[in-house]
């Protein structure tokens, strides 16, 4: 595949090693080339086109195949998908042809595609419940939920994440421009809730008090902070989905997301022409 930016070349793992390569700018997708046998897993409804020699399959759970148990199994691995906000299915493409052949997934919004190894974390991610896009098939998606009574009280979008464990690659995604950190042991980082797009393992989830009693009332910034911990990465988001979908319902007003036409004669034009 061209280089770019984000592109790989593969390498001995246990999950399939796919090459892959992600475009665009702020509406980015990814595609990701397999050979013959090879699979990838993605979100529902997330591809953008494939070749024809990919065969696509609707399966319960993650498909990653260690799930056991039979239907149970399968059943189990459904419901923790279900938990973090994500469809009870996912869909795996497999290649079932000769030579090389393409898949392509889109990110719903506005943002980046991230591409981790997950062999070079430690095996595991911890990120938004709605973060996974994609990955090489043999990687799980799990439920890590928060221990500390605060945290799952106050926690946000932080109450309930994604697990995702294996050792290949795995594509999420996140909002607005995504910055990377390193964390030193005891360092601390103060971030707005939902903007925690992932960290690793071994930082240390924590919510606290944003200030005064005067700034949480009208600071604007919410009333508690995540509090990350290191030594560990973390991925901050500059727009978390539920922060733009919040403003798109208050642009939306109080007559039920219908349009004012800002005065205009366009206006009743548009809506005509939408069928409003």
């Amino acid at each position: 595949m061209p280089n770019s930016p984000w592109s790989h070349a593969r390498s001995s793992s246990i999950a399939d090693d796919v090459d892959f390569e992600i475009k665009g700018q702020e509406l980015q997708f990814i595609e990701i080339e397999l050979d013959p046998g090879e699979s990838a897993v993605a979100e529902a409804g997330a591809m953008v086109w494939k070749d024809s020699d990919i065969d696509m399959t609707t399966v319960f759970g993650d498909g990653s195949g260690d799930q056991g148990g039979g239907f149970m199994g399968k059943l189990l691995g459904a419901g923790k998908r279900l938990v973090t906000g994500e469809s009870l299915f996912t869909t795996v493409f497999t290649h079932r042809g000769q030579g090389k052949a393409r898949v392509a997934f889109a990110a719903p919004v506005p943002g980046v595609i991230l591409p981790i190894k997950l062999d070079d974390l430690g095996g595991r991610l911890i990120c938004q419940k709605d973060a996974f896009l994609c990955a090489a098939r043999g990687v799980s998606i799990g439920i890590q939920f928060q221990q500390r009574i605060m945290t799952g009280l106050f926690g946000g979008e932080g109450f309930i994440m994604q697990k995702l464990e294996g050792d290949g690659w795995v594509f999420v995604q996140m909002g607005g421009t995504v910055i990377e950190r390193e964390l030193r042991p005891g360092e601390e980082l103060h971030v707005d809730t939902g903007c925690v797009a992932a960290f690793t393992p071994g930082v240390d989830f924590d919510v606290i008090r944003a200030g005064s009693v005067k700034s949480m009332i009208f600071g604007g910034e919410g009333v508690f902070f995540a509090r990350l911990r290191g030594p560990g990465k973390v991925w901050i988001q500059s727009l978390p989905f539920s922060r733009l979908a919040g403003r798109m319902l208050a642009a939306a007003g109080s007559r039920g997301g219908q349009s004012r036409g800002e005065g205009s004669v366009l206006g009743g034009l548009g809506n005509l022409l939408d069928g409003d």
